[in-house]
């Protein structure tokens, strides 16, 4: 497909998303744009808002291999990577693959399960890998894991070290729907949609793996001026500076930044970045990397604010 014919396919599955998953039009096109860049997703919201149901939704569409792994304390590692099985007929080992060897993986409730069984996750993220026994394992070209996790029960969890949380690309927020979208909902509801597994099964795919992958290919030809990356670097060093901030944007970020740019150009119809497409990704890419320091904490200060405040003090290119 060309790039307005795979843009347009790309419309159609927000659409389509849309019709099941009511009322989450802004967090629907920020996990496309991830899945567009390749970067892992952190889903944050309340039970009952979705978050396992938009994931389902999209790997249906787009004729996806899913898995889902419900993360407990008691998980581990080989759980989600694998492992060798002597086999005493063949007197052999043969590997029994885990959930992690897949093309979309849900991680439900990721910080529920230890530090261990989380590290498990870094190298696949990183490195589209896994070792196993001393052997790497590739992993299928679309890898993309999607994690989720409740904001409001902190007992008996395992917050996300730093240096994890960084490999995420976006922190998603799914929040109530509006009135008028939640009305929809009792409407569908009532009309006899189900969103059992049964049920998302018979929705009609709009793309396959092979479309996002050239897709991928697409965003990365999204033009970008000099003055443009000079305004995003400006950004990225205006949070390491700011006094509020103990942590500012690593190298890391501002890369996934410029990445995240273009892919939110090419998914509204654009081959050119703006200066409007940095910031309309700035809250997702940014708010789980920035740390407060603890006397902002106490003031009351959000993350949020501060990424508005940073907008207000670097000039936009013209």
């Amino acid at each position: 497909m060309s790039t307005p014919e795979t843009t347009a396919q790309f419309s159609r599955l927000i659409q389509a998303i849309g019709q099941v998953v009511v009322g989450q039009t802004i967090p629907v096109q920020q996990l496309l744009v991830a899945l567009l860049c390749g970067g892992h997703v952190i889903l944050e919201g309340v039970p009952g808002t979705g978050k396992t149901l938009l994931v389902k939704v999209l790997a249906q569409l787009v004729q996806a291999d899913f898995r889902r792994i419900q993360l407990t304390p008691d998980i581990l590692p080989s759980d989600i990577l694998g492992v060798n099985i002597y086999d005493m007929g063949s007197r052999s080992f043969s590997l029994k693959r885990g959930p992690i060897f897949t093309e979309i993986l849900l991680a439900d409730e990721i910080n529920r399960t230890p530090p261990k069984t989380q590290a498990a996750l870094l190298e696949a993220m990183e490195e589209q890998q896994v070792t196993l026994d001393g052997e790497s394992l590739p992993l299928p070209d679309l890898f993309w894991v999607v994690a989720t996790q409740n904001p409001l029960e902190f007992e008996g969890t395992y917050p996300l070290p730093e240096a994890q949380l960084d490999r995420f690309l976006f922190k998603v927020v799914v929040d109530y729907p509006a009135a008028k979208a939640e009305r929809q909902m009792l409407v569908n509801a009532q009309h006899g949609l189900q969103t059992k597994r049964q049920d998302l099964t018979a929705l009609t795919p709009l793309l396959t793996v092979p479309d996002v992958l050239q897709a991928r290919q697409q965003v990365r030809t999204v033009t970008v001026t000099d003055a443009l990356i000079d305004y995003l670097l400006a950004l990225v060093q205006k949070t390491r500076q700011h006094p509020d901030l103990a942590l500012g944007a690593s190298p890391r970020c501002a890369v996934a930044w410029l990445q995240a740019s273009k892919a939110h150009a090419w998914i509204n119809g654009c081959d050119y970045t703006t200066p409007d497409d940095i910031k309309a990704i700035a809250l997702p890419l940014l708010r789980h990397r920035l740390i407060l320091r603890p006397e902002a904490q106490l003031d009351g200060l959000q993350v949020e604010a501060i990424i508005r405040s940073v907008f207000g003090q670097v000039a936009v290119p013209r």
